[in-house]
């Protein structure tokens, strides 16, 4: 899956980068003007734009690379070039649907659930978030062993749950910080 969000990016690092150039060409050569701008100005800018566009796209295209090729879930500063990659398909989305038309709508939201879907495969272990034969996480029946702290559910009768002092045995005084009896004897009631 995330070699498929590889080549998506970077295809679509490619086609940015040419159609902002493209763009940047077509102004300069007919001299466009827009409220009275250079014309060499919004062609250098185009072209400019074009380029941060597809080295972005580039960037998060070798994020996917690295999560494909590591089988691992990003992580830190991967992950948020991930996350900002989602949030601008987002905003592109948005402006395609009013601005140019519903196909270039449905591509940016195919994106967009390829990038969420890639960020939400991967458990918080970094591998795949699949489940092992049996339903059991790969733990062979044995619930103590799977990740995470020990409640009351899976600890073994001599260990404490997790969060709680261990509970006396037999023999044993109880922990030294115990309520005085003074505080836990029963208040007289009048009738």
């Amino acid at each position: 899956m995330a070699w498929v969000v590889t080549v998506v990016l970077l295809v679509e690092a490619l086609g940015i980068g040419a159609l902002n150039w493209f763009l940047g060409v077509v102004v300069e050569r007919q001299k466009m003007s827009m409220a009275g701008l250079d014309p060499h100005l919004m062609s250098t800018s185009s072209k400019v734009g074009g380029v941060v566009f597809g080295l972005y796209f580039l960037l998060c295209a070798l994020v996917a690379l690295l999560v494909a090729v590591r089988d691992r879930a990003p992580a830190g500063f991967g992950r948020v070039v991930l996350i900002s990659a989602a949030v601008v398909h987002g905003l592109l989305g948005a402006f395609a649907w009013g601005l140019v038309n519903a196909t270039a709508f449905l591509v940016m939201i195919v994106v967009l659930a390829l990038l969420v879907l890639l960020l939400v495969s991967y458990d918080r272990d970094g591998g795949p978030a699949e489940a092992a034969p049996g339903g059991d996480g790969g733990t062979g029946g044995d619930p103590r062993a799977a990740d995470g702290p020990l409640d009351a559910r899976t600890a073994s009768p001599g260990e404490p749950a997790a969060g709680r002092p261990a509970e006396p045995q037999d023999g044993d005084d109880g922990p030294q910080d115990a309520v005085p009896e003074r505080l836990t004897r029963p208040v007289p009631t009048t009738p």
